[in-house]
């Protein structure tokens, strides 16, 4: 099962409905989900003249705002009247390469804390695409959907990824040994190996690292599939991924020294060792920008969920972080979304910081001043006078 960012896009051909509210003079409305911070506590007493908000660097007029916790609208201040919508859409995509019992404390802390009946919640897992029915908190105690969930996570988690957590299992085996013989320590698991020659064993590696490269690839269309999925919801938006970190076994500089002065005369051998022991990054073959803007102009918040357990602890071997570019590019898509990023071993604490900082936020509404529907990217900024807070908000939207 090939280990693709962003598994199975949901079915598309519903109503359009855009953010953007066009009508036939072309005037249009623009909404952006703001929130506000003074360190981490939520500011919830700002009025519509605390904001001001640019596009393309130009002052506009606000029409409107709306302080909104969870979909209860607690406050509003009008120029002009809107409906809001604060349906509430949910969407937890796991990129895990095995299932941990800290995972399953997320789902329950989800389950038990966060969902509201009348959400929406679909579960996006390395087989599969599930949808929760509406009514099922109405009639199922949610002790119940709970372990449900976590069973389908289990299950999908461990047949998913079990192509990959092979590649890694023979990586980390091949290692052992390649250390082992360099240093004549007997390390358990790496019987499957021994008796290759050495230019065998680099050549196996080297097919190895292939195979997780070509599992571990990034789908563009269907990132931006997704986006365009979900910007024809309406209601508010929320995407929780969560990121299982990635390790890759590498010998230690020292092994290497020593295959090194040992081979001298092959210089076959000193090249791949040089190869693939060298410092190693990911082509993330990626529009790191299209994807930013496609996903602000969605008005949906990306969390990125970071996680991982301590690597593992190997003579000679050290686990070398993998994805940190892929970090780097959600990184990007989370902050255009106005959402939050985080890395921890806990994906329990990461969850809980990441639904606060989505429960409470301001609705802004403004009309784009001499607004043309000509495709670009228009750059919003929003900000509170006079005041240092942390504002977080989608970075724009196409005038389209």
């Amino acid at each position: 099962m090939k280990k693709v960012i962003i598994i199975g896009v949901l079915a598309l051909g519903l109503t359009l409905f855009a953010q953007e509210i066009t009508h036939e003079s072309l005037v249009i409305n623009i909404e952006i989900p703001v929130r506000v911070y003074q360190g981490k506590t939520f500011i919830d007493n700002l009025t519509i003249n605390d904001f001001e908000v640019f596009e393309d660097g130009v002052l506009q007029k606000i029409e409107a705002v709306y302080l909104v916790k969870k979909t209860n609208i607690e406050r509003r201040e009008e120029n002009k009247r809107f409906a809001p919508k604060t349906a509430r859409y949910f969407y937890l995509l796991f990129e895990v390469n095995e299932y941990t019992a800290r995972m399953g404390k997320a789902v329950d802390y989800f389950i038990h804390n966060v969902l509201f009946s009348g959400d929406n919640l679909t579960i996006v897992t390395p087989m599969k695409t599930y949808r929760m029915k509406l009514e099922v908190l109405e009639t199922v105690p949610r002790e119940e959907v709970a372990n449900q969930l976590k069973g389908i996570l289990r299950r999908d988690a461990l047949q998913g990824s079990a192509e990959y957590r092979g590649a890694i299992s023979d990586l980390t085996g091949l290692a052992k040994t390649l250390s082992s013989e360099s240093t004549s320590m007997d390390e358990p698991g790496v019987d499957e190996f021994r008796g290759l020659a050495l230019d065998e064993s680099l050549s196996l590696y080297g097919d190895l690292l292939n195979k997780l490269e070509n599992l571990r690839s990034v789908d563009q269309k269907k990132l931006l599939d997704f986006a365009e999925f979900l910007k024809n919801k309406e209601g508010q938006k929320y995407v929780f991924l969560f990121y299982q970190r990635e390790f890759i076994p590498q010998l230690e500089q020292r092994v290497i020294d020593q295959y090194i002065s040992g081979n001298q005369q092959r210089q076959d051998i000193v090249f791949a060792l040089s190869e693939l022991f060298g410092i190693r990054k990911r082509d993330v073959s990626i529009d790191i920008d299209k994807l930013k803007q496609t996903y602000a102009d969605s008005s949906v918040s990306i969390h990125f969920l970071f996680f991982s357990k301590p690597p593992q602890m190997i003579p000679g071997v050290h686990m070398e972080e993998s994805s940190e570019d892929i970090f780097n590019a959600f990184r990007e898509v989370a902050v255009a979304t106005g959402g939050f990023l985080h890395s921890s071993s806990n994906p329990v604490a990461l969850f809980k910081d990441a639904v606060e900082a989505s429960d409470n936020y301001y609705l802004v509404y403004y009309s784009p001043l001499n607004f043309k529907k000509d495709g670009q990217f228009k750059q919003i900024k929003v900000r509170v006078k006079d005041k240092n807070f942390k504002v977080t908000h989608r970075s724009g939207y196409f005038a389209n």
